[in-house]
């Protein structure tokens, strides 16, 4: 889950076998919808209060080893600045919710028998219940490439996977594969058999009881990008409202030909390859904050240096953490942020600095709300903070832009869109 800003994917899951093979032509462009944290739960928190948790639990989420190299449509649903994404397992197929993440690779939801699990709204899956449910076997190529972390307790027995990620929370359980579908906005619902899943019987953290679990939208071998890659041609993007306008307006998920991001206004920069493969290194090579430009600092290198693939790009995380820059440090009231101001209340937008992050061939400007957050209601605060180690592009920089990755071209592209009219 990374840094908190949960989407959750819906999707039905039906027969299974090894890897995913795929039967639709049409489904070459689809899209879904993500759903925001806040629209589903916690009604009786403001504003200020849904963004200091979601503030928060990007810290946590940076101060764990999640981010080391050792540790058709769809419908992205708002949830405590997370994004949750809509979709269904099995035979026959049982819809439920998700965090999207880029972060992170396997796509598992919460099963019966739950030995220990968190609240959620939806009920739990019953791998019983599904026809097309099978379990990966350790002899299994799945079982040897899925994750770093698999255990069995003898050839011909299921083999369980542990994750655990930068907030804390963690799943364990079996892997299996089953017919995952999604949900299409021309009404036509793509089905992915033998998609690998994991079925989470001891699950806990910081997860809303909106969500099931999480999709996996990394790099790695098992994501849900990396397993249905052939079938969207290596091309998905998502446009995410701003989750401090209208709560109840879905975001959009895009793959295959409705992924494309091209016309006026988009800035392109590459994905640059590193390890792990979970994650989408860009290269930031500084920001404009007012008239002043503000070079990154390489701790490794000389000062007016730039590291290739020095930050990575995440949906699920809220804030956005830099590399070390040259700028001075005020307190934010809530302990949380550097950088803040106490708004007037009259047309706070107009008074902010104009910031743009200048990538490697991109330079991307900013809006007010991707760059300041109410903390409070005497406290607006810049919406960075630094990091020692892994840089992250939050979802807070990356609301109202249409995001496209292009994994057969290894670019990432920005165009500003309004994502209400999605």
């Amino acid at each position: 889950m990374k840094f908190q800003t949960i989407f959750v994917l819906c999707v039905a899951l039906i027969s299974v076998t090894a890897m995913p093979t795929f039967h639709l032509a049409e489904a070459s462009g689809f899209s879904v919808d993500l759903i925001h944290r806040d629209s589903l739960q916690s009604p009786s928190l403001d504003a200020s209060e849904h963004i200091t948790n979601a503030l928060q639990r990007s810290f946590n989420r940076l101060k764990n080893d999640h981010y080391s190299p050792q540790s058709a449509s769809a419908e992205i649903v708002p949830d405590k600045g997370e994004y949750l994404m809509k979709f269904a397992l099995g035979t026959p197929p049982v819809e439920t919710l998700a965090i999207a993440d880029t972060g992170s690779d396997l796509t598992w939801i919460q099963c019966k028998p739950c030995q220990q699990c968190f609240k959620q709204k939806a009920p739990f899956f019953e791998p019983n219940r599904s026809s097309t449910y099978k379990p990966v076997l350790c002899t299994s190529i799945a079982c040897a490439i899925a994750l770093p972390r698999t255990s069995c307790n003898g050839s011909g027995s299921t083999c369980h996977y542990k994750i655990t990620y930068g907030d804390g929370s963690y799943s364990m359980g079996d892997l299996a594969t089953e017919t995952l579908t999604l949900g299409s906005t021309n009404k036509r619902n793509v089905n992915i058999p033998n998609f690998i899943i994991g079925c989470g019987h001891l699950d806990g953290g910081t997860f809303g009881a909106g969500s099931s679990g999480i999709v996996g939208l990394g790099g790695g071998k098992v994501s849900l990008i990396t397993q249905i890659r052939s079938l969207i041609q290596g091309k998905f993007s998502y446009c995410l409202v701003p989750i401090f306008g209208e709560r109840n307006l879905p975001s959009k998920m895009n793959f295959g030909d409705k992924a494309l991001v091209s016309g006026h206004g988009v800035a392109t920069t590459p994905i640059v390859p590193h390890s792990p493969k979970t994650f989408y290194f860009l290269t930031l090579e500084g920001i404009t904050v007012g008239n002043q430009r503000l070079d990154l600092v390489s701790s490794s290198s000389s000062p007016n240096s730039t590291e290739e693939g020095n930050i990575i790009i995440d949906s699920g995380t809220t804030l956005t953490f830099l590399p070390e820059v040259k700028l001075s440090r005020t307190s934010d009231p809530q302990g949380l942020l550097d950088l803040c101001y106490v708004p007037t209340g009259e047309n706070d937008d107009a008074l902010v600095p104009e910031i743009t992050a200048h990538f490697k061939g991109a330079d991307v400007k900013l809006n007010s709300y991707n760059s300041f957050v109410r903390t409070s209601e005497t406290s607006l605060c810049l919406a960075y903070a630094p990091s020692t180690g892994v840089a992250i592009y939050g979802n807070l920089a990356q609301m109202n832009f249409l995001v496209g990755y292009d994994l057969e071209k290894k670019t990432v592209s920005f165009k500003p869109t309004d994502c209400s009219r999605q």
